[in-house]
């Protein structure tokens, strides 16, 4: 017997226009004055999502300082720099605005300002003793979830590998997905969250973690984004299409919150240590080599997923319907554009043995519904060059 637990923040707004709750929740969590945790780039947006943010704080009351050098796959530097900044600005609570970046780095910064000793201590399940400030996520792309997850991902500067700190403690208390935020998105970031979304929903589905109320999610996810992704990669201001996403996404991250993942993140975390590799792009890369590989584990689910992102498989034995999820897999990150290889990419043959051991250590690893040695990890990675 076994039995299963369902994490999430306690409260979750979605729909166009929703940002405009965040001041009122901040009053609600007893906000007096917030850090602010995002990128250059959303900083410097004229009514982007952090100048509504701060508009709609002050109209509740609420002060806020913003910390604006978050970088892609967010580092442990990166982390001390903010908290440095949120103890001196006396602030009392976190508000993050972008993507998975910000939020991860928003959720390790809470660690910092509430653990004592080095956050990279802190990689594994549940190693946190201390409740962290409260956390406001708002979601800007359609694909980390990390607004809805209890995983934080950094980036160790001195090993350059990814390590995850997994907590029921890193939950937000608020996630906002207001799909107004991310109209207008470059199509290459689309296309790249979008396939993260997708391997969210995929890795959950096959976990050997997974249940029903898992499974439910994961499949809407799947249907939602099979069918959405390439509209809003080819037309940025499709109001719908990007709805459809942030829904997908937003139950991509419930399925994989509480059902967890597999080898491509295990994967997709070197290749984002080592190479700064978007993460997007990395799983979108590894996906379909990895569904290959686990497909003898459970290839009625993966028939399933075929039928999800609208194959026809009718007529056809279970491998055979199987084999056409890969190739639904491929087809879709053709269309939007994510490059075909790893080589192409930049990866380099003689890291794959290193990259290889590490994913094996990675926690997501362990609910791979395949066990493989490092032999294994390395002949997919070289399936994907």
């Amino acid at each position: 017997m076994r039995f299963y637990d369902y994490l999430m923040p306690s409260v979750n707004f979605f729909g166009p226009g929703c940002l405009s709750v965040v001041g009122d929740r901040a009053q609600i969590l007893n906000g007096k004055k917030a850090l602010i945790v995002t990128d250059k780039f959303l900083h410097s947006l004229k009514d982007g999502a952090v100048e509504k943010t701060i508009k709609y704080l002050e109209e509740a009351g609420v002060k806020s300082v913003v910390f604006d050098n978050v970088e892609p796959n967010p580092k442990d530097t990166n982390v001390y720099e903010g908290a440095d900044m949120y103890k001196k600005e006396g602030c009392d609570m976190i508000i993050t605005v972008g993507g998975g970046s910000p939020h991860d780095c928003g959720k390790g910064i809470g660690i910092a300002v509430t653990h004592p000793g080095n956050i990279c201590d802190y990689a594994g399940i549940e190693t946190l003793t201390n409740p962290l400030p409260p956390i406001i996520a708002i979601n800007t792309t359609a694909g980390t979830a990390s607004e809805v997850t209890r995983h934080a991902v950094i980036t160790n500067t001195k090993t350059k590998v990814k390590f995850v700190i997994v907590s029921w403690r890193n939950l937000p208390q608020v996630s906002i997905n207001d799909p107004l935020l991310m109209v207008g998105k470059p199509a290459g970031l689309t296309a790249a969250t979008g396939m993260d979304a997708l391997t969210h929903a995929i890795e959950a589905y096959v976990s050997k973690d997974a249940n029903p109320v898992t499974d439910a999610a994961a499949i809407q996810a799947i249907k939602l984004i099979s069918k959405n992704l390439r509209q809003a990669v080819a037309n940025g201001e499709n109001l719908k299409a990007r709805e459809n996403m942030a829904y997908g996404s937003l139950l991509a991250g419930m399925a994989f919150n509480n059902g967890n993942l597999g080898y491509v993140h295990a994967m997709a975390h070197q290749l984002g240590g080592l190479y700064d590799m978007p993460h997007g792009v990395a799983n979108a890369m590894l996906l379909p080599h990895v569904c290959r590989y686990n497909m003898i584990a459970n290839p009625e689910k993966f028939a399933d997923i075929a039928e999800f992102m609208g194959e026809k498989i009718e007529g056809l034995s279970t491998i055979e319907a199987a084999e056409k999820s890969i190739e639904a897999i491929f087809r879709l990150s053709s269309d939007v554009g994510i490059p075909k290889s790893l080589k192409e990419a930049g990866v380099k043959e003689e890291d794959i043995e290193l990259m290889s051991i590490n994913a094996l250590k990675d926690g997501n690893a362990f609910s791979n519904p395949r066990k493989g040695s490092e032999k294994d990890i390395a002949k997919i990675f070289r399936s994907a060059m």
